[in-house]
């Protein structure tokens, strides 16, 4: 997935960057570090698991006591490379099934880092069992997941901090204060928002016998169960919808909040989008290598667009947002921001990513870090401490990660039903559309209950 990680490459350019250090560190001293020691939990120790984890140990003191995966040989290395990372030096305790975990160990914080399919049960179990919950975006799978996991957090009165952290990114903050915010765009009545990266797996491994180490049957869990072809972590499940909801439901997600967030949205007033498989049908993937979805709000359309295919639009920008206001210009990504004024009034202005390698050193040595983003999820384990310490909403905050999970949700129920739809959600439901309502909800496989908001 050389595309979608960012490497050394961009990091050494990043060192450069216009934007000075000093801002972040600014912006950390209004997350003050933890005043307790936290204990701490893992749900899914693979690739993004492990990185959230070991931001979070960075800016706070924590003890980490348990860690859970149904990959024995993942969970053993992850609880190895723990030990290193945690001052006290031990193993946390290794379980293979998250219900045990947490009803073995009295938990302040726990993180889920699991594949999409998960995120919902396990959120809730942990709130239920008085954790506050760090859950990786999407937040779900379905729209009525979504619902549950707010009413649980409001029920227990936990904090839930979702993993969209470009709202603690130092340069994007910078460009919602010193631009958005600031009046320079004037009215905005157009976005848009892409991905071009080619991040699609898309094969034909055959089936084979199911690893002695791998309990596929509970990594499964609620959702359909695919015939075995090969180990599913970090990328190959995100090819199927069984599992999540493709590139829209991965990518977008991530772009719409941070639209929304620059621009103070909530729910969009109707969903509509189309696309499927144009060019890459040769494999098993299921997911759309091609999809334009649109969220409509009052005098401004947010437009997305995804191809798996082919090249960006803008190559500086393949996975960005663009605000266009009557007075200039505001395009963003995870690496940079340009702001161009309209006419030839005003003055261009330009922000690089910032990166910590004096403060933090073993980023560099981290396998598979993004680079890029680990600043940007410092800062976010910084607000949710903080949150938790006050008792207040962090900045991810569950519903506004409901809003941008369900919206993109929205939008493959709309390409898959082929017309617009206004959800509802007071009523949980789509405006006079009862046969995508009923798709709000996924069916979950027999032994697994699908969590309601009025019983979770």
């Amino acid at each position: 997935m050389s595309s979608y990680t960012f490497n050394r490459r961009h990091f050494l350019k990043g060192t450069a960057a216009s934007l000075a250090l000093g801002t972040l560190e600014m912006q950390a001293l209004a997350f003050p570090a933890a005043q307790k020691t936290y204990r701490v939990g893992l749900i899914g120790t693979g690739w993004y698991g492990k990185s959230d984890l070991f931001r979070l140990i960075q800016v706070a003191p924590v003890d980490v006591v348990a860690l859970c995966d149904v990959d024995r040989n993942m969970l053993k290395e992850a609880g190895a490379m723990v030990s290193t990372r945690q001052k006290s030096g031990k193993v946390p305790r290794l379980y293979p099934d998250y219900r045990k975990m947490l009803s073995e160990n009295e938990l302040d914080i726990v993180l889920i880092g699991t594949p999409d399919h998960w995120h919902a049960l396990q959120a809730i179990e942990a709130l239920k069992a008085g954790a506050h919950v760090y859950v990786q975006k999407p937040i779900s799978v379905d729209v009525i997941e979504g619902e549950a996991m707010v009413a649980a957090a409001r029920k227990y009165k936990r904090v839930v901090q979702v993993g969209t952290q470009r709202k603690s990114t130092p340069h994007l903050i910078d460009a919602k204060k010193n631009i958005v915010d600031a009046g320079l765009l004037g009215k905005v009545s157009h976005v848009e928002m892409c991905c071009y990266y080619h991040m699609r797996a898309n094969g034909n491994p055959p089936e084979e016998p199911v690893p002695d180490f791998l309990d596929y049957e509970l990594w499964t869990g609620p959702a359909p169960l695919r015939p075995y072809d090969g180990i599913p972590h970090r990328r190959w499940w995100r090819t199927f919808m069984e599992y999540g909801n493709g590139i829209t439901g991965d990518m977008c997600v991530h772009m719409l909040d941070t639209v929304r967030w620059m621009l103070d949205l909530g729910w969009p007033k109707r969903v509509s989008a189309s696309g499927g498989i144009y060019v890459q049908k040769d494999g098993k993937s299921n997911i759309a290598d091609t999809q334009t979805a649109i969220f409509e709000y009052d005098e401004l359309n947010c437009i997305w667009n995804h191809r798996t295919w082919g090249t960006p639009a803008d190559p500086e920008y393949p996975w960005s947002f663009k605000l266009y206001g009557e007075k200039g210009t505001l395009s963003g990504s995870t690496m940079q921001y340009d702001f161009v004024p309209h006419g030839k009034e005003g003055t261009p202005i330009h922000k690089d990513v910032v990166y910590e390698k004096e403060k933090y050193p073993e980023d560099l040595s981290e396998p598979d870090i993004e680079l890029n983003a680990a600043p940007a999820t410092r800062l976010h384990m910084l607000d949710f401490l903080q949150a938790i310490e006050k008792n207040t909403r962090p900045v991810a905050d569950i519903e506004e990660g409901h809003i941008s999970t369900a919206s993109c949700i929205l939008a493959n129920l709309s390409m898959e039903t082929g017309r617009p739809l206004v959800y509802n959600p007071e009523k949980r439901i789509v405006e006079n559309d009862p046969e995508a309502t009923r798709l709000l909800r996924r069916t979950y496989r027999e032994r697994w209950k699908h969590p309601e908001p009025e019983t979770v």
